[in-house]
């Protein structure tokens, strides 16, 4: 029996020299690193200490869409269209005029749907499509994708990111597709703007209205427009 007592003990405290073992190797692991304003691989604010981004989702206004560019110009700015396929299709001469002047283009689907419903393969299919015509009709290379609506599931980000995209949120929404407000548009865009914001905007005629106040506003705050890949960079 004493045999057996002491056997039991041996073994007992190999596994216990095991398990204090195992332990303190994965305490003193690196971690992983923790970026503020991304949260399971979707962005939702960027890195930047003075740069801010205005992300313009396009699926309608190609009226505002060139007015837009033209007071981004005005004022040396840079933002990112995240561009629906379905437009894009028929305003090939503006989606490449947004392309011209240096903005960033990134995905906006293909037809407006809502990916948080799909599965991988629905999900796969039509980031791919959108980013398929955008690419071939612009000439650029696409490398942002923006779920319509914000909503997106785990399939929408396994997809995107196999399709080689970055998934990206906001950190600002002016709302500006609903309330069509000029003064609420730019109270949204601008109030507490800090480096890293993601600004979503839509090319609405209150929009396209407010955004020179916006743009001096960034200017009188030391902020500066970015596209959101240059925004994220660091992130």
């Amino acid at each position: 029996m004493k045999r057996n007592s002491r056997a039991v003990a041996a073994i007992t405290n190999c596994i216990l020299v095991v398990i204090i073992t195992l332990v303190s190797t994965v305490c003193f692991l690196p971690k992983a690193k923790s970026v503020a304003g991304v949260k399971d691989e979707v962005y939702y604010k960027g890195a930047s200490a003075d740069g801010v981004s205005l992300m313009f989702n396009v699926y309608w206004g190609t009226k505002e869409v060139y007015g837009i560019l033209g007071v981004l110009d005005e004022y040396g700015a840079k933002a990112t269209f995240f561009i629906g396929g379905s437009w894009a299709d028929d305003n090939v001469e503006c989606l490449k005029e947004i392309a011209s002047r240096g903005h960033e283009i990134g995905s906006h689907g293909y037809f407006h749907r809502d990916h948080n419903k799909l599965d991988y393969s629905a999900n796969y299919q039509e980031i791919k499509t959108s980013v398929d015509f955008i690419s071939t009709a612009a000439g650029v290379t696409v490398t942002l994708f923006a779920p319509p609506s914000g909503a997106y599931n785990d399939d929408t980000v396994k997809a995107a990111r196999e399709l080689g995209l970055k998934t990206v949120m906001w950190s600002k929404d002016t709302i500006d597709w609903r309330d069509k407000n000029v003064s609420d548009c730019f109270t949204r865009a601008t109030k507490n703007a800090t480096g890293g914001d993601l600004i979503l905007m839509h090319p609405m005629a209150h929009t396209l209205e407010a955004l020179p106040s916006i743009l001096k506003h960034y200017a009188e705050a030391g902020l500066k427009t970015v596209t959101v890949s240059e925004n994220i960079l660091q992130s």
